[in-house]
């Protein structure tokens, strides 16, 4: 009887009780969302590291969203080896087959900056129209076909279509899937092994989504950007496109962020945050300033895909996860 009435009262005393009210403060994230991975590297030392539900290191995940920031590094590198000509180029010299049957001048001045942006103007394919995009038998055809609410350069409007477009210009550029282009160019000289990655049914991989990394492959590439694209003294890409690509050229109207090429930005506290960022949890966070990098994964299986946690999510980060990162080394 005596045994049944302890049982009882530790499943009511409050977890800071029962651990003698010693907990890491860092926890505290793993309450937010469906967060299974914490990767902090501070100086180029790993100074924090935690995992939950199973995940390690090196097991590969579905970056969702933050996939736009690997291809925007992608893009910098085709433009850097010669097969692009630059921002400037328009989407009228990739897509003929689209184009000759359905001439639209306004769309084919769509630029390259302006698929990095956000702002094509075509009418999205994310959000209410996702599920109609990539059911379609012709993902290319379908972004092109929206119609255009704005004109090119206008007012950010965020689209996996227009992402998916820098995917198919690159491998029309390149003459190599997006896949083997990331391969050879950025993921084997930087030591990362991709995960899966999903294809369009004409089997272009998908441009901004669904692209499976590992946390500590999301800490390289962070780590990269912070070192404006140097890699253990390797420059992979170049410091003028890591410098345009975290600048601002327009803002979410959706959420309190700016946009650069396909890299967001904010200000926490004191501090300058660059961040990539996939639905339900996936992150590179680089804070230059206090030189870190953290990666940050998320478990899709028992996720929504609810954006609620977003303002828990960077309230930890401004409150907990900064100060524990200025503490860091100090005596």
């Amino acid at each position: 009887m005596k045994y049944r009435y302890l049982l009882f009262l530790i499943f009511l005393l409050p977890k800071a009780v029962l651990v003698g009210q010693n907990t890491d403060p860092l926890d505290e994230i793993f309450d937010i969302g469906t967060i299974q991975s914490l990767m902090i590297q501070k100086d180029g030392e790993l100074i924090h590291e935690e995992y939950r539900y199973g995940m390690d290191p090196k097991q590969p995940v579905n970056i969702k969203s933050a996939s736009k920031s690997v291809l925007s590094l992608l893009v910098g590198i085709a433009i850097e080896e010669g097969f692009l000509e630059g921002t400037g180029q328009t989407i009228g010299d990739f897509f003929d087959d689209y184009f000759d049957k359905n001439p639209d001048p306004v769309k084919e001045a769509i630029t390259i900056g302006d698929l990095l942006t956000m702002r094509s103007g075509l009418e999205t394919t994310s959000f209410r129209n996702y599920g109609r995009w990539v059911l379609s038998p012709n993902w290319v055809n379908f972004a092109l076909s929206m119609p255009l609410t704005d004109e090119p350069g206008g007012d950010m409007l965020y689209s996996t279509g227009s992402s998916h477009l820098l995917s198919v210009i690159l491998t029309k550029a390149t003459g190599m899937s997006t896949r083997a282009f990331a391969i050879r160019y950025l993921f084997e000289p930087m030591g990362i092994e991709a995960g899966g990655w999903d294809r369009d049914p004409q089997g272009f991989y998908m441009g901004g989504n669904n692209m499976a990394l590992s946390p500590e492959a999301l800490l390289k590439i962070g780590t990269l950007v912070m070192n404006v694209g140097i890699h253990e003294g390797k420059e992979i890409v170049s410091k003028e496109w890591i410098m345009e690509s975290v600048d601002v050229y327009t803002r979410s109207r959706f959420n309190p962020y700016n946009y650069g090429y396909m890299w967001w930005r904010k200000p926490v506290g004191k501090y300058q945050l660059f961040f990539a960022w996939g639905n339900g949890g996936q992150y590179i966070l680089i804070f230059p300033e206090l030189d870190t990098v953290v990666s940050v994964t998320s478990d899709l299986g028992r996720s929504n895909g609810s954006r609620r946690y977003q303002d828990l999510f960077f309230k930890f980060v401004e409150e907990t996860l900064v100060p524990y990162i200025e503490s860091a080394g100090k005596v």
